[in-house]
């Protein structure tokens, strides 16, 4: 029989800003019982990826391990991989940054397991053909993508097995398809199976002169513990265990190799240009909700039917799609291109060095996606990625500016529409208003607690979302129950962590930022408010205002306006809206000074609002986060309520501080929590992403008639 070689390279990560708790779960569950099965199997040789977040935590909480791993790698049985330290996606950072992340974890990786790595786990394969210049650059000599790139490049499965070498602008590098087959196989599939299928390829006739066959598998080291269904599987009943000795005893023939060794003994296959993609699931996930859900459906049927032939011309999106399906993430990509250019102009090397740090961990990619992980919707996730962005904003501007205090105020495309956004940045607080849509606040960071206050998600519609619309009504979703069988994460059933969530699927036809102007009917309802179902009057959501800056030595004001109109049964009446956003140094602090003009020949009588979203992490928690209205009425952020008649309301988190709302003019609240209904491994649940405000006011104007509001914002840091 030929001889196969079988690599296999285990990737381990958690995002920026996860709890410890979890991270101590899947420690115990996936990373400490690979460790002890290598050990217990000298003979299975294997590549591991860690990520700087990971690291970081085992260095604190688990240093023995990385001992551990270091004798490992000592041994020649476990070969370490470099990467992006934060674990971001590559083609989406500048050049600098590439360089410097990759820098970053090469140096830890030789610090921790004393090993100069040549490979580079490639985070969540997303592939884009200009990465291979940076790749080269930085030292790394191979990377690991999916068989998915290379079909969409026109290969077929038979000439998979091995690597390609590929360049831009001659700086070459090498890359290996990892196989369907065995990601999905693995662990879920009978070890018989999966080894018969190996034996199976090692017998297929080798071309004379054609390099020894190779197959590869680079997946997520969580999928043997963490995912669900898989511990109980994987150690308890000793699948692992199963696995690895099978390898060992089919050494004859079934040589396990990491990739950087492969490259040592077999020649590459040729040269490939392997299109941008990522791994199967992401390119779906990547598209609009609809074409997602429809191409997910289609794809099932044709593999149900053994279509191969058709599939393999079967393609998704591109990952760089979710800064369209999804305008947060737009926002905080732009965000953190700003922040590294700030910080890559401090002059002093050593300070640059430092904050730079901060800028890396801001490109942690995590928040910048969703799929079957929770990705975006993970609220402190974006929020650990905003913090550290903010700090390095203050930090660089700091640098720049001569006094403790400062006031800019520029017009920049920063989210790359062609139109400008109005930045103020203060030395307590930097504000971003989208001018072209709503003449919007969709950033206000709180610099002392380097907070995000509009760090917020949407009710986007997503595709899944008809999946569990489909189950619920044919009686398939199953409820908050344990699995009573081994599920591959890659075909479970629909599951949801409570009942009624397909009540919940909300979708917004506009950014929920602050500052957002509504005109709607006098007897509109809170009801059909939260669940985007009301009628809007006016046009000044999401349309553009004009925007005019003027400057004093220590204030500036901001001057929107929209020359706008509001539709009352069929016809349209003009309708003028001039809000003055006044912000002042030594303050985290500004005010919004509203005129509502009447420009028509006929009487408007409508609601205006102004609404605004708080996205504070802890809004849904049990204590120690509410509302507060004069008279000492307080309510739970996640609460959905009507207050009548009131000028002021705090929004407080007592670990952080209060925001406050103060109104020159009496107005009804309305209040709820944006809730999200996302997909995670677990099944269906729910996600609070923020708390809605919405002021109103009864708009009763006369021909020529102006209604006129002052809105102060403050924010005051808790005692604790």
């Amino acid at each position: 029989m030929n001889k196969l070689y079988f690599s296999l390279a285990l990737h381990n990560h958690q995002p920026i800003g996860n709890y410890d708790f979890v991270i101590e779960d899947a420690y115990h569950k996936t990373y400490e019982p690979m460790i002890t099965a290598l050990e217990h199997h000298p003979g299975v040789r294997l590549a591991l990826h860690y990520s700087g977040p990971l690291r970081d935590w085992l260095a604190k909480h688990q240093p023995d391990f990385l001992k551990r791993v270091r004798t490992l790698a000592g041994r020649r049985q476990v070969e370490l991989m470099t990467g992006g330290y934060y674990e971001p996606v590559l083609a989406a950072l500048p050049d600098a940054d590439k360089l410097g992340q990759i820098a970053k974890m090469n140096e830890a990786v030789l610090k921790d397991f004393g090993a100069e790595p040549i490979g580079m786990w490639l985070a969540e394969r997303v592939w884009e053909p200009h990465l291979p210049k940076s790749l080269h650059e930085a030292g790394v000599r191979y990377t690991i993508l999916d068989d998915t790139h290379f079909k969409y490049g026109g290969y077929t499965d038979e000439e998979l097995f091995g690597y390609y070498v590929t360049e831009e602008q001659g700086h070459a590098v090498s890359v290996f398809a990892s196989l369907q087959y065995l990601r999905y196989a693995t662990p879920w599939s009978a070890v018989s199976e999966i080894i018969e299928w190996l034996r199976q390829q090692a017998a297929r006739p080798v071309q004379a002169g054609a390099p020894t066959r190779v197959v590869m598998m680079g997946d997520d080291g969580e999928k043997f513990g963490l995912w669900p269904t898989t511990y109980e599987h994987c150690w308890t009943q000793g699948w692992v265990e199963e696995f690895f000795s099978a390898l060992e005893q089919n050494a004859d023939w079934l040589i396990t190799c990491p990739p950087g060794d492969v490259l040592q003994q077999v020649a590459p296959i040729g040269r490939a240009y392997v299109p941008a993609a990522s791994y199967d699931e992401m390119n779906v996930w990547s598209l609009p909700a609809e074409p997602s859900h429809a191409l997910a459906k289609l794809t099932k049927q044709l593999k149900a039917e053994n279509r191969l032939d058709i599939l393999r011309f079967v393609k998704g999106g591109m990952w760089r799609y979710f800064m369209v399906k999804y305008p947060e993430i737009n926002t905080l990509h732009k965000r953190m291109l700003w922040a590294s250019a700030a910080v890559h102009r401090m002059k002093r090397v050593g300070a640059r060095s430092t904050t730079l740090d901060h800028v890396w961990a801001g490109q942690c990619s995590s928040p910048y996606w969703h799929g079957v992980f929770g990705g975006l919707y993970l609220f402190h996730v974006r929020e650990a990625n905003y913090a550290h962005l903010i700090e390095a904003q203050t930090q660089a501007e700091q640098a720049a500016h001569a006094t403790e205090e400062w006031l800019t105020v520029d017009s920049f495309d920063i989210d790359c529409d062609t139109r400008p956004e109005i930045i103020v940045s203060t030395e307590a607080q930097w504000l971003l208003i989208d001018t072209p849509i709503g003449g919007t606040l969709i950033e206000w960071d709180w610099r002392a607690r380097n907070l995000n206050l509009v760090n917020t998600l949407s009710r986007w519609r997503e595709g899944y979302h008809q999946d569990l619309v489909e189950a619920t009504a044919n009686g398939s979703l199953i409820v908050a129950g344990q699995p009573t069988k081994l599920e591959s994460i890659h075909a479970a059933p629909v599951r949801a962590k409570e009942a009624g969530l397909d009540q919940k699927l909300f979708a917004d036809w506009y950014r929920r930022a602050s500052l957002v102007d509504h005109v709607f009917s006098p007897v509109e309802t809170l009801d059909k408010f939260y669940r985007s179902q009301y009628a809007e009057w006016g046009d000044f959501v999401n349309q553009p205002y004009q925007a005019k800056v003027t400057r004093a030595a220590k204030k500036a004001t901001i001057t929107l306006e929209r020359e706008g109109g509001v539709w009352i049964d069929g016809a349209r009446h003009p309708l003028h809206v001039e809000k003055k956003l006044v912000v002042e140094t030594g303050e985290s602090a500004f005010a919004v000074f509203y005129t509502v003009t009447n420009t028509g020949a006929e009487k408007i009588v409508a609601r205006f609002g102004v609404e605004t979203n708080w996205g504070i992490s802890g809004g849904d928690e049990a204590e120690g986060s509410y509302t507060l209205f004069a008279g000492g009425r307080l309510q739970r952020l996640n609460a959905i309520e009507v207050t009548p008649q009131a000028k002021d309301v705090a929004v407080v988190v007592e670990r952080v501080g209060r925001g406050l709302i103060r109104a020159s003019e009496p107005a009804d609240w309305w209040q709820f929590p944006l809730e999200t209904i996302s997909l995670s491994e677990a099944g269906f649940e729910r996600n609070y992403q923020g708390t809605t405000l919405m002021a109103h006011w009864p708009l009763d104007l006369e021909a020529g008639a102006a209604w006129k509001c002052k809105l102060h914002f403050e924010l005051v840091k808790s005692a604790k």
